[in-house]
């Protein structure tokens, strides 16, 4: 609690008076502070609470599709009477209010449990309360409280996903030994070479005939006739802002789609500092890579080509299929794409068009958007030999994009 500048000004009048009274010896000046000593004793005494409270925020759960309207409830419960409360709520940026608000004037007697609800649209990303303000007067604005509680709530908007057909195949076979990590069943295993033996190798695996014609411990080495890694490949760089969410969703749908075929996935997130998450199965490793697309921001990075080949050289998996989300709207992105064809690599380009998510406001630029579409057209087809490129209008579902490729 603290003195308002009411209270200081008046406190400063009654010294002021006090000393009057004694310089002057007029005593009976001193009856003319009892109304105001009475006002500080009222207020003191009745209107200045300590500020008991307890205060929680509650949320349905921590993740949700973007768009979704969810409704927030803060909840608060006063250890002792608040005659007039004011408390202020820390709505994130990334949240929408669409009803209610995010401040209240309220009065609590002791004990009371006031429920506070507003509701928000979510978007895409992570979103972070951290405080709740509470701001207290009393009636005779002599005293303040104000001060922020950490409260700390963290929601995720993840991509809207769609379902899309599968634009590639993953039919192929991996080189592998000991146990196979597949979930289909029926997948022949055949021999394929004798190397020598490493530590962790599973002791079934030993050739005990290579072993002693050789003097050298020496292993089997299988081929599997098993679905081939894919791995999605988002490129980042802020000069496709306009379509960055688009890139976004269509990456998580064929995420699902891979999940739900049981295929191995990773993600290279193309960002100024590069994410790479290797391939893997499951919904934990989904809702793992959901949650770096989530997060993810166009940000300024112009190094992408190296980025793809640096991994191409030290982590790709050998034959993997390969899906780029990238507009190829700069030199980068497209020699990225050339890399990818040049180690061998199919590839799969999903490319939204920038420039349909423009909506011309004049004749003019109508005519400019029109311009810019047939350079595209023309780039693209350039670009046909280093893979399928998918161009897709934004302004239709990323299925209808795929479905007129794969029935070509």
């Amino acid at each position: 609690m603290a003195l308002t500048e009411k209270a200081e000004e008046l406190f400063l009048a009654l010294w002021i008076l006090v000393l009057i009274a004694f310089l002057l010896l007029r005593w009976e000046m001193v009856y003319l502070l009892l109304p105001a000593l009475w006002l500080a004793f009222v207020a003191v005494f009745f209107f200045k609470p300590s500020m008991v409270v307890e205060l929680e925020r509650i949320v349905p759960h921590n993740r949700f599709l973007e768009g979704t309207e969810i409704d927030v409830v803060l909840r608060i419960r006063a250890g002792e009477r608040i005659p007039s409360l004011k408390i202020r709520e820390d709505l994130p940026e990334g949240l929408e209010l669409i009803e209610g608000s995010t401040e209240w004037v309220l009065s609590l007697r002791k004990g009371e449990l006031r429920e506070l609800r507003y509701r928000v649209r979510v978007k895409r990303g992570i979103h972070e309360f951290n405080w709740v303000e509470l701001d207290y007067r009393d009636p005779f604005g002599l005293f303040y409280f104000k001060k922020r509680f950490d409260l700390y709530t963290e929601i995720i908007g993840v991509p809207i996903i769609e379902d899309v057909p599968t634009p590639y195949s993953t039919r192929g076979t991996k080189v592998t030994v000991g146990p196979l990590p597949s979930p289909r069943v029926g997948e022949g295993v055949e021999f394929h070479a004798i190397r020598e033996y490493q530590p962790g190798d599973p002791l079934k695996i030993i050739n005990w005939k290579a072993t002693a014609r050789t003097g050298r411990i020496m292993a089997n080495e299988y081929e599997s006739e098993r679905k081939v890694d894919v791995i999605f490949i988002v490129d980042a760089s802020y000069t496709g802002e306009l379509v960055f969410d688009d890139l976004i969703r269509a990456a998580a749908s064929l995420m699902l789609n891979a999940l739900n075929s049981g295929t191995s996935f990773g993600l290279l997130l193309a960002e100024d500092v590069p994410l790479w998450v290797r391939p893997d199965y499951g919904k934990r490793h989904f809702f793992k890579c959901i949650d770096f697309l989530s997060t993810a921001k166009p940000d300024k990075n112009n190094m992408i080509a190296y980025q793809v080949e640096h991994l191409i050289r030290s982590r790709f998996p050998a034959k993997a299929q390969l899906v780029y989300f990238s507009p190829l709207l700069t030199e980068e992105s497209r020699e990225a794409l050339r890399i990818m064809s040049s180690f061998g690599y199919n590839v799969v380009v999903i490319s939204p068009n920038p420039y349909t998510a423009v909506e011309p406001k004049s004749r003019e630029e109508e005519l400019a958007l029109k311009l810019l579409g047939l350079q595209r057209k023309a780039l693209l087809r350039k670009m046909a030999g280093y893979g399928v490129i998918i161009d897709w209008d934004v302004r239709k579902p990323l299925k209808a994009a795929v479905a007129e490729v794969t029935r070509a």
